[in-house]
């Protein structure tokens, strides 16, 4: 989906480029469960949505701002199987159905906390997440050596056009580092063998 067609405000986004692999790697069914913590505009939230059958997105958000965003383009796109979560991770969790899948856009410095209680809730669960600084990509790497925990990272580094008189320049973006574990294997995998 393309970026302009959300609504943005001042709260962060995650990029079409990055949320189409970030997506990607949840590696979604049509019953899955999906929080999606530091949910933001929503824009994960709502993409998710519409690969889901029967499933549910509860997009997590502390911030009042970013809340009414991911309202609002819940409402714009009907997004029905999204439902807003207000609240700090991990407490806003508290109710919330058992997860199948999580999306970590956001953690508020709680980022050990947070993974701590999705995996307590579903040691199987597919977990992505996205950093930008490599503090942050430390931070996550170190917890998974801690928990034993085996993944995937992606750098993904897009740019944008933007015209200069007849010309059109290309404007790096901020890489995103996107890491994956979890889930289940794939069940085409032993037929292969």
């Amino acid at each position: 989906m393309r970026d302009e067609w959300f609504i943005r405000g001042r709260v962060p986004m995650t990029k079409s480029e990055v949320r189409a692999v970030s997506i990607s790697k949840l590696e979604l069914k049509p019953d899955s469960v999906l929080w999606d913590v530091g949910a933001g505009t929503g824009s994960v939230s709502v993409e998710a949505s519409f690969l889901l059958g029967a499933g549910r997105v509860f997009a997590v958000e502390k911030e009042e701002d970013a809340l009414e965003l991911i309202r609002k383009n819940r409402e714009k796109f009907q997004a029905d199987r999204v439902t807003v979560v207000p609240g700090t991770a991990p407490d806003a969790f508290e109710g919330l159905p058992v997860p199948t899948h999580a999306f970590i856009g956001g953690s508020a410095g709680k980022m050990g906390p947070i993974l701590d209680a999705l995996l307590e809730k579903n040691p199987g669960i597919r977990v992505v997440i996205n950093v930008i600084s490599l503090e942050s990509l430390g931070e996550v790497l170190s917890y998974m050596k801690k928990r034993d925990l085996s993944g995937e990272i992606v750098s993904v580094q897009t740019a944008r056009s933007r015209t200069a008189g007849s010309h059109h320049l290309m404007m790096g973006q901020n890489p995103v580092y996107i890491i994956s574990f979890g889930g289940e294997e794939c069940p085409w995998a032993e037929e292969s063998s």
